[in-house]
């Protein structure tokens, strides 16, 4: 059974969009695309090597299909030469021609067809970008590994990797790094059901019995 992985630029308010230049995505009237490169160094390149890791196939969405298919098969620098190797597995209709080596079709209910594909025997699939695919892989527990690259930069706008469908799981830590000019790596795997619990005395008092009682009123408005 394949692992789905997820390796993803992320400013500190969670923005993913357009990271690599800036025409790369511009939906939304988009301005900052290009972000990360003013960050960008020898180590964060050696850190997102890492975190890749050298055993995968690709998991894309459309977009970023498109935006990889326009820019990679020309490149035969490390990470080209592997990107042009490797399978490139791609949730899109009919409409969107694929004609970039390797790449194939999964029709249906995305989630529906991840599920079946992660039950294939095969390298790890590698997501990229895709954020509207993460976002459903997330509502459907299907991501099994996660690694932000987060960069010093506070966007305010734009698209965000993470939204408030995502099924609620604790994550472990499994490593972390930073760079010198500040971006942090790290890397998360599941590790069960959420666990909640309280600071200090839990009896509450005629204060916060009213507190609760007059947000519970709110909520119901």
């Amino acid at each position: 059974m394949r692992k789905v992985r997820l390796a993803s630029f992320i400013s500190i308010d969670g923005v993913m969009q357009a990271p690599g230049g800036p025409e790369e995505d511009t939906t939304g009237g988009f301005v900052f695309g290009g972000w990360v490169w003013p960050y960008f160094d020898e180590t964060s390149g050696e850190l997102m090597g890492a975190a890749m890791g050298q055993d995968y196939d690709l998991l894309l969405g459309r977009r970023t299909y498109e935006i990889f298919a326009a820019y990679w098969p020309s490149k035969d620098d490390e990470i080209g030469t592997a990107f042009n190797a490797i399978n490139k597995y791609v949730v899109a209709g009919p409409e969107t021609s694929l004609d970039w080596a390797h790449s194939h079709r999964l029709e249906g209910d995305p989630a529906d067809a991840v599920r079946a594909l992660k039950a294939t025997e095969g390298r790890d699939l590698l997501i990229q970008g895709s954020g509207e695919l993460v976002q459903t892989l997330l509502a459907h527990d299907l991501i099994d590994e996660l690694t932000t690259l987060t960069f010093p930069v506070f966007l305010g706008r734009g698209k965000r990797l993470f939204d408030d469908q995502a099924s609620p799981h604790a994550w472990t830590l499994v490593k972390t790094h930073s760079s010198e000019s500040g971006v942090v790596v790290s890397t998360y795997r599941r590790a069960g059901e959420v666990r909640t619990g309280t600071f200090g005395d839990q009896t509450p008092g005629p204060k916060e019995l009213e507190r609760r009682e007059r947000w519970a009123a709110e909520d119901r408005r």
